[in-house]
């Protein structure tokens, strides 16, 4: 009689595991970003003239006391990228916590409800597919101005769609399913449903596709900042460094090229870590 014997998998380091170290490294940026006014080693917004478009400290006549470097106004290019990164990363986050939230009602709505709602709520959704995100943008910004709170709700605006369309085609295949019928016929109401059945079943595509999601609101913001219509200055983002420095890539390379470093940092996070995480419930699903 032959006896097999079964081999444990060998443990999966952190660091050759994409999902945690994708994770982890997300963390760290969040923490910079909270703890900026703790971390920048300068006042974000101080000039100093006589030490303007100095060189990162890796460089030829670079210094500890600026080690990123300066801008074209004497400002400590460290302390600012501290800062940039709370102020994008806070504006990406709110506005895509703001589209999730419409987009999720309204699919639930529309898949719940159906008839007479569904066609209504899918018509608005289609308008706004066909509505040139950068036009509705700037157009909200040119009735409401330039405040934060107008680029979180602009950004929010433009970006609902995709999650109402998944949410919806989810909801049309749950509400069919055996379990979500018995409910209905012991009495449950829609709140009930949507409670305890719809949105638990829509967790696992939906945290997929708002991490997959959040590099593309970050460069939302990133690129309205550079244009010159999101964050007014002397607030620091990373789209308004990009903007600020383009006229000095050829003398000052740096002063664009560390926060473009930041944005491609945090986006390639994102997007490795939206990937693993796709990966690992596809594997759970499969098991």
């Amino acid at each position: 009689m032959t006896t097999l014997t079964l081999t444990p998998p060998a443990p999966v380091r952190w660091w050759n595991d994409r999902l945690a170290l994708s994770l982890g490294l997300l963390v760290l940026v969040i923490l910079v970003g909270l703890l900026a006014p703790l971390l920048a080693p300068h006042d974000p917004n101080a000039t100093n003239l006589m030490s303007r478009m100095a060189p990162p400290v890796w460089m030829e006549g670079g210094s500890w006391t600026h080690p990123l470097g300066t801008d074209q106004i004497g400002r400590d290019l460290l302390s600012r990228t501290f800062y940039g990164i709370r102020t994008s990363f806070s504006i990406a986050a709110f506005g895509l916590i703001f589209s999730a939230v419409l987009g999720i009602t309204i699919g639930v709505l529309s898949g719940l409800i159906g008839g007479w709602c569904d066609r209504i709520l899918m018509m608005f959704v289609d308008v706004f597919i066909a509505l040139p995100n950068l036009l509705l943008i700037l157009c909200g910004i040119a009735v409401l101005g330039t405040q934060t709170w107008v680029l979180v709700v602009m950004i929010g605006l433009v970006r609902w769609e995709a999650y109402a369309r998944l949410v919806r085609g989810q909801v049309l295949v749950v509400r069919e399913l055996g379990y979500v019928e018995a409910s209905r016929v012991l009495g449950a109401g829609r709140r009930w449903i949507i409670m305890r059945h719809v949105l638990p079943n829509l967790a696992s595509p939906l945290i997929v596709i708002l991490t997959l999601s959040f590099p593309g609101v970050l460069l939302m913001e990133s690129g309205l900042s550079f244009l010159g219509v999101g964050v007014q200055p002397p607030t620091s983002s990373l789209g308004r460094m990009i903007g600020d420095g383009r006229n000095y890539l050829i003398n000052a390379w740096w002063i664009a090229g560390i926060p473009s470093l930041a944005v491609v940092i945090i986006t390639l996070l994102f997007q490795v870590a939206g990937d693993a995480l796709r990966d690992r419930l596809d594997e759970v699903n499969h098991d």
